[in-house]
């Protein structure tokens, strides 16, 4: 990675860099109220560019975003975003990967585990151990493609549960049927709930279905 940097003003900053495949490109980013804040951005730029551990965790995740994207549906990376964006970062922001050990990542699992929330309760013991799953997955992929010596989390081990320890409750086809009868006069939620039962799909399957998914001809539906 080669950097050539100009400050046009107090108020933006230039780049010129070859990135991994010889290409020059070009990196323009203004609106800094202050020179203290472009030079800020230039340092942080740099070391994000050049793959060092020493960039912070922000941009870290711009760099894990950039690698996974492309790789996973669209739905499946939506979902980790959320979690990444108002459970982890909101923690790691402002830290250098270099500087995120066990204990730090401990600290993170005290903080989850006393947060409640919008119903006021507790994180459910199964949605923690998501949250922790998506830290672990950045620290992963760090270790294979940046160098990163180990993944921390391996080292705290997880927090939660693979399973919940609430008993899950199931309709049988005459209790569903007298359920759907009573909302038949509103197609919407009627049809919704009529694929979700006899089709057996997640929520979050039947909200990313398309009119291109359905196949009327040979009667079938594209999960």
């Amino acid at each position: 990675l080669h950097i050539r940097t100009k400050k046009a003003g107090n108020g933006s900053f230039h780049s010129i860099y070859k990135d991994w495949d010889g290409q020059s490109r070009k990196k323009l980013k203004r609106g800094f109220e202050t020179k203290k804040e472009a030079i800020t951005y230039e340092r942080n730029f740099t070391v994000k560019m050049s793959g060092s551990l020493n960039m912070l965790f922000e941009d870290y995740f711009e760099l894990y975003k950039a690698d996974v994207i492309g790789t996973i549906r669209l739905n499946t990376w939506m979902t980790k975003e959320h979690m990444i964006r108002t459970k982890i970062l909101p923690f790691f922001s402002g830290m250098k990967m270099s500087e995120i050990k066990p204990v730090v990542v401990k600290k993170w699992h005290n903080v989850l585990l006393n947060i409640e929330n919008a119903e006021g309760e507790a994180y459910k013991p199964t949605y923690l151990k998501s949250i922790h799953a998506q830290l672990s997955c950045m620290f992963n992929h760090a270790v294979k493609y940046y160098g990163l010596r180990q993944n921390p989390c391996k080292v705290t081990g997880r927090i939660g549960k693979q399973r919940s320890d609430e008993e899950v409750e199931f309709w049988t086809k005459e209790e569903y049927e007298k359920f759907a009868e009573s909302f038949k006069s509103k197609p919407a939620s009627y049809y919704a709930f009529e694929i979700l039962y006899w089709c057996g799909i997640r929520e979050g399957e039947l909200l990313a279905l398309s009119k291109d998914d359905f196949d009327f001809e040979k009667k079938t539906l594209t999960i």
